[in-house]
């Protein structure tokens, strides 16, 4: 039969006097009396049949017992303040922490979000970059966020945001230097735009295309592919671009396609969030918001029939 549990408010007196190892400071912080304090604690130990603090004659000192209790009292009870909290208190109304792969903030999400804003005026949003920071381990720092891969992850909570295809940009300037008839093979003597971290990458591009592949005779390297358009804009080479990402500079006359040709990705971008901690009670707004925008991208659904052959 499982052992009664003792009463909240006991278990919130030991956490307190354990932390301060004074019943005098714990009994202020709890706004109880130093006799409430003291029966508490007699209670708890009597129904533990323990005792879990030596009386000095300056203070407390906690017995094994207690040294032993106090890490696991003192966990569930911020545990239980945390999701009461969220649920229930003021904490409803805090920031909503979004961490958002930069590349995909800037050419996706950073126009469309005052749609978001302009629709929920009562949620107030922070929104970080993640560059390469690693939330495979479910981080708790962030309430949601918008990370690129395969989406294998049993931990998290996955939604795909896009169905990419890869096709060569430069710049309209970059590409008048081109000879005429310029043809996918002749793409390694060019100044190619590498992205660290991608497996989607030049390798997979030309192999899609049947097309042997070596290391780069010209070109650079780059951690983000903010920085490889940026670099490509600016007429300094040749870099793979992502359908969903470059849409804009391709309207706006900045990208131009070197090729009709589309190669469907293997990897994508998702927003996810940690399947062991109950979310922000504005989070679901902001899913439903992104997921609606994702429905509505004429482009994603043309992507989705090229992955469907």
């Amino acid at each position: 039969m499982k052992k009664r549990l003792p009463p909240l408010n006991w278990l919130r007196s030991f956490e307190a006097a354990a932390r301060h190892l004074s019943f005098t400071h714990a009994s202020q912080e709890l706004h109880i009396t130093q006799a409430a304090m003291s029966q508490h604690i007699k209670g708890l130990e009597s129904q533990l049949g323990t005792a879990l603090f030596v009386r000095l004659p300056r203070g407390l000192e906690l017995t094994d017992a207690g040294s032993a209790y106090m890490p696991v009292v003192h966990e569930s009870i911020e545990k239980l303040s945390e999701v009461t909290e969220e649920l229930f208190g003021q904490g409803r109304t805090k920031l909503l922490n979004i961490r958002v792969n930069m590349v995909f903030f800037i050419h996706w999400l950073a126009p469309r979000l005052q749609g978001f804003t302009d629709s929920h005026p009562e949620v107030n949003l922070k929104i970080t970059s993640n560059i390469w920071v690693n939330n495979r381990s479910g981080s708790s720092d962030c309430d949601l966020e918008i990370t690129h891969g395969n989406g294998r992850w049993p931990h998290l909570n996955a939604r795909r945001l896009t169905w990419d295809t890869l096709y060569p940009v430069c710049s309209k300037q970059y590409a008048e230097t081109l000879p005429s008839g310029f043809a996918p093979t002749a793409l390694l003597n060019e100044k190619l735009l590498h992205v660290i971290g991608y497996e989607d990458g030049w390798g997979h591009w030309f192999t899609s295309m049947g097309l042997p592949y070596a290391e780069f005779v010209h070109g650079s390297q780059f951690d983000t592919l903010v920085n490889a358009l940026e670099v490509s804009v600016n007429h300094g080479g040749i870099a793979l671009g992502r359908s969903s990402l470059v849409k804009r500079y391709i309207n706006e006359g900045k990208l131009v396609r070197l090729f009709e040709t589309e190669i469907a990705t293997r990897e994508a971008f998702y927003l996810v969030n940690s399947n062991s901690t109950i979310l922000h009670s504005h989070a679901q707004l902001f899913i439903d918001w992104i997921l609606t925008e994702v429905g509505r991208d004429v482009s994603n659904n043309s992507y989705r029939e090229l992955y469907s052959q």
